[in-house]
């Protein structure tokens, strides 16, 4: 029975969930569901709950997007500046913030995205589907000429 087979590796999209708050981990994840967008492949989500958790799979590497929980304690901003530093072609990365205000701290963090508290499972699937989508260039390439005068 094909359709009840789980997808391959390469056709799942893995989604770090960091957050020090279990039911935000939770929230996360629901809102989420197994598929973020109709045109993308379905999504794993893989939780943390510390900051030495988050590290370590993001140097293993295979994570495509990271959600950080601004509000965990220690915070996800500052986490996600250190990974922006550290880790070479690091995946997008999307705060959680307290509140909309906070999201110049998000644009200080270097994250490419970011969505206030509470969770919402229209506004957050949007946003990660947004940045998991391959970047779609606007310019149209233009031959080199030279001239034979």
């Amino acid at each position: 029975m094909a359709g009840d087979q789980e997808p391959r590796d390469e056709e799942v999209l893995t989604i770090l969930s960091y957050s020090s708050n279990r039911a935000t981990r939770e929230d996360v994840r629901l809102a989420l569901g197994r598929k973020v967008a109709a045109d993308l492949p379905p999504v794993r989500v893989l939780e943390v709950a510390t900051q030495p958790a988050v590290l370590t799979a993001m140097d293993a590497g295979g994570i495509d997007l990271a959600i950080l929980d601004g509000e965990a304690v220690p915070g996800g901003m500052g986490l996600c500046r250190q990974l922006k530093d550290e880790i070479l072609r690091c995946p997008p990365i999307l705060l959680l913030i307290g509140r909309r205000d906070d999201a110049w701290l998000a644009t200080w963090a270097r994250a490419e995205g970011a969505v206030s508290h509470p969770i919402d499972p229209v506004r957050l699937p949007t946003a990660v589907a947004e940045l998991l989508r391959p970047p779609v260039s606007t310019e149209t390439a233009v031959a080199p000429t030279t001239s034979l005068a």
